[in-house]
């Protein structure tokens, strides 16, 4: 079998040798060049000697987005800013960006990487790839353009919005391959249908579709909507950008780029490594950045390594859906409870829509309420009440199966959530902690 890279073959002896040669490069340039990291190893009774394969790896230290916002903005990087030639920022929700700093090398493993990921889902240097994730500090719609670009492939750099524009242009170019966030994705699926489009015309066959949580049913539903191969990404701009791990066509797992990034999973509780097949938090160490890289990063996914080889024969491991933030996990009641758990429930029952919305409030009483706002369609929002009322109960009950806890259903007539042109805001918490 053919693949874009030779790594993605290697054995695991092969590959934990490369591994182990970038890693102790990379942890003697961090001392050196990071006063941050000499300070950290320095604390922790760790020096670059201490390290001489993968087997060391959880001697050292954790890194975290607190400590990128108590460096802001250049204090994590270990290369001198003439070497520096991009600069991409997260937001995030509370505090100051996270500044990632890029060198011309940098750019390049990450094009090769986000070329191996189009590869993965079937695309060669003849596709045409229509790139809807934002351009600018968000890393999607550059790391995107650059990988195109390197695989040899046409890139329509059309960025988010305007959707019937990017309709008409889909159509017109004759774009086989579709970038964007998977909530996008159905938003754009739905501005079709409104607008007649005859998807014969369309020569759409994949979609590479990340930066925020999506379950196999939205999977499901992308795919029917589009009769495409609809296909993960993941990534996160502390470590690169998209393009850190990628799905095959064989859908089971997003197999990682261990050649560049070596995988943790850890108890977010005790920072302690826990086997192949248990889920956990998901730490990556940076072993071919130049311009920051970091040691053992704290990503807050939860996910689980899987211990078998994919039948697409690559030997790179790969790493489950992710589940969840230990971030966004919402505490409802003492129960922790992930989003995606909810929207496993309502993309299973019939005549809903894949939209929703979860909001949490603080009752008088004094306990958390949850409530989920689903969309239905037209049939059946045009029905009589006892039906909604039916299927209200019936999507609280299976929450309540899932979760363990009630919650309020209410049923919302077409289009009455908002649409999303990026990620999609899903959670509305109006509690006052």
């Amino acid at each position: 079998m053919e693949f874009y890279s030779k790594a993605e073959s290697m054995s695991r002896e092969e590959l934990e040798k490369l591994q182990s040669e970038r890693l102790i490069k990379t942890v003697r340039r961090v001392y050196e060049k990071v006063p941050f990291y000499k300070k950290k190893f320095d604390e922790a009774g760790v020096s670059p000697k201490d390290i001489k394969s993968v087997a060391d790896l959880s001697k050292l230290p954790f890194t975290t987005k607190q400590d990128m916002r108590d460096n802001y903005p250049y204090g994590l990087f270990a290369a001198p800013m003439k070497d520096i030639c991009r600069i991409h920022a997260s937001s995030g929700t509370t505090g100051k960006m996270t500044v990632v700093g890029y060198t011309k090398n940098d750019i390049e493993v990450w094009a090769e990487l986000i070329a191996r990921c189009i590869t993965m889902a079937g695309g060669t240097k003849d596709d045409i790839i229509h790139n809807a994730y934002g351009y600018g500090l968000f890393t999607g719609g550059l790391g995107v353009h650059y990988g195109a670009e390197k695989l040899g492939a046409t890139v329509i750099p059309v960025s988010g919005g305007n959707s019937q524009r990017q309709l008409k242009i889909m159509e017109d170019f004759g774009s086989t391959m579709l970038t964007c966030t998977p909530s996008y994705a159905l938003n754009l699926a739905e501005t079709a249908k409104e607008m007649h489009l005859d998807r014969s015309k369309l020569k759409l066959k994949a979609g590479l579709f990340g930066a925020e949580p999506w379950s196999e049913n939205m999977r499901r539903d992308i795919e029917k909507m589009w009769g495409i191969d609809a296909l993960d990404i993941y990534g996160l701009s502390e470590i690169m950008g998209p393009g850190v791990a990628n799905e095959c066509l064989q859908k089971n797992g997003l197999h990682i780029f261990e050649d560049h990034f070596i995988p943790e999973i850890i108890d977010p509780a005790t920072g302690k490594n826990v086997p192949d097949g248990v889920a956990g938090e998901l730490v990556f160490t940076c072993i071919t950045k130049e311009g920051i890289p970091l040691i053992r990063y704290r990503t807050r996914d939860i996910t689980r390594l899987l211990p078998t080889q994919c039948a697409c024969g690559r030997t790179l491991r790969r790493m489950e859906r992710l589940s969840g933030r230990t971030d966004d996990m919402l505490i409802i009641r003492g129960v922790n409870v992930f989003p995606s758990e909810i929207e496993m429930v309502i993309m299973n029952i019939e005549g809903v829509e894949p939209h929703y919305q979860i909001i949490i409030d603080r009752a008088e009483h004094g306990l958390d309420e949850l409530e989920v706002q689903v969309e239905v369609n037209e049939k059946i929002f045009s029905d009589e009440i006892k039906v909604l009322e039916d299927l209200e109960k019936k999507i609280a009950k299976e929450i309540f199966t899932i979760l363990g806890i009630g919650v309020k259903v209410k049923l919302v007539e077409p289009k009455t959530i908002a649409r999303s042109e990026g990620k999609a805001k899903r959670i509305i918490d109006k509690r006052k902690i």
